[in-house]
């Protein structure tokens, strides 16, 4: 006998078909056994044993339709339990991801702050040995200028004020300043001018370039001895006052 007609049993999987198969084949059977009187001792009856009244299939259709309203339920359920476990396989591989692209970030972040403080590590030992290097050239030169001597002669005396002019920027040279010392007191210390005008005025010249005092007084240099015959500070104050009337001291080739 073929199998009841069910809606939507095209659109069932194999395995649901089989099972939905099954159930139908064993409905069938159940309903042809109803079918023959006195069981199994009569199953040797012949149609004509049969009532000629026909059989009504009520029973058979309502047992067809709440077979295909339980495989349209476990069809339905079956669904749903894939949607589910699809969306929590889903949802386990978005948590994986976020997870592994965090650890990642982490791990770049870790590594960009190692860098970091690596370079500013480095950059810190770079200017540490910098700054160490400046103070250590620079507690030479302090200890070279300390340590630094002038012979007590013309050319230590011309040394020591062109150092000395340096630092308050004034300017002259070795030789302008030599030239005008032979000149003006023959490179003597003690020399004094007792004849000339100033003399007559009362300020006579004096020392390596003849200064008269009022000059050596306007343009002394702080650090120097406060005396016309100290040859430095003589040499120091007359070029500070040529620079300021002749440009320098190279500049003078006669009496100023």
């Amino acid at each position: 006998m073929p199998l009841p007609s069910i809606s939507g049993y095209n659109r069932l999987n194999k395995k649901t078909k089989y099972s939905a198969a099954g159930i139908a084949a064993a409905g069938a059977a159940a309903i042809a056994f109803a079918l023959v009187p006195g069981g199994n001792a009569d199953a040797t009856s012949t149609a004509k044993d049969l009532p000629a009244k026909p059989v009504a299939f009520t029973s058979q259709k309502v047992d067809s339709k709440a077979q295909q309203e339980v495989l349209l339920k476990q069809a339905a359920l079956t669904s749903k339990q894939a949607q589910a476990e699809a969306a929590q396989k889903k949802a386990a591989e978005a948590a994986a991801a976020k997870k592994a692209a965090a650890e990642a970030a982490a791990k770049k972040a870790a590594a960009e702050k190692a860098a970091a403080a690596k370079a500013a590590a480095a950059k810190a030992a770079k200017e540490k040995a910098a700054q160490e290097a400046a103070s250590r050239a620079a507690a030479r030169a302090k200890l070279a200028a300390a340590k630094k001597t002038y012979p007590n002669n013309l050319d230590g005396w011309i040394r020591e004020s062109l150092d000395i002019m340096k630092k308050h920027n004034i300017p002259g040279t070795y030789n302008g300043i030599y030239k005008n010392v032979i000149r003006e007191s023959g490179g003597n210390p003690r020399a004094i001018n007792n004849w000339d005008i100033n003399a007559q005025n009362g300020v006579p010249s004096k020392g390596l370039l003849q200064v008269i005092l009022p000059t050596f007084q306007a343009y002394h240099v702080p650090g120097t001895p406060f005396d016309q015959y100290d040859p430095v500070a003589n040499i120091v104050a007359a070029c500070n006052y040529a620079a300021d009337r002749y440009g320098s001291i190279d500049n003078v080739n006669g009496p100023y």
